[in-house]
């Protein structure tokens, strides 16, 4: 059983179309308990799910199953390595995303990795592993 908690907003499951829950990290991560207190808006039928800017009810991408959380997981890998660390690329993360966009085609407004889907993930670790190759 999915208990929501209340919220104005609205979440429509991109693979059913169907409203999607406003949970907390305990209807997913039963056993995380460092995640019990985060939010999430949760798709049961489909297993899709996307967590929350802070303590609010904006979400951070679109719902998304196993595979896309995988494919989006490996792209932000491949993408904030050209911003942070030691060896930057790029001297922030707005311009990476700016150079991003361009490759990308799109504008900043819609170049955000947790809106991509699996094949816009792909293109994004390989145009950033291409990026980090080379500048060795």
């Amino acid at each position: 059983m999915v208990t929501s908690i209340k919220t104005n907003r609205t979440v429509i499951c991109a693979y059913c179309g169907k409203e999607a829950d406003f949970v907390t990290g305990f209807t997913i991560y039963h056993s995380r308990h460092d995640l019990h207190h985060k939010h999430f808006w949760y798709c049961k039928p489909c297993e899709a799910y996307v967590g929350c800017h802070g303590e609010s009810d904006k979400p951070l991408g679109r719902l998304a199953k196993a595979d896309l959380r995988a494919a989006k997981i490996l792209a932000h890998a491949s993408f904030d390595r050209l911003w942070r660390g030691d060896r930057k690329i790029f001297s922030s993360r707005s311009a990476a995303y700016a150079w991003l966009g361009m490759k990308l085609g799109k504008n900043k407004d819609e170049c955000h990795i947790g809106e991509f889907d699996v094949a816009t993930c792909n293109n994004v670790v390989s145009m950033c592993d291409e990026k980090w190759g080379g500048y060795a």
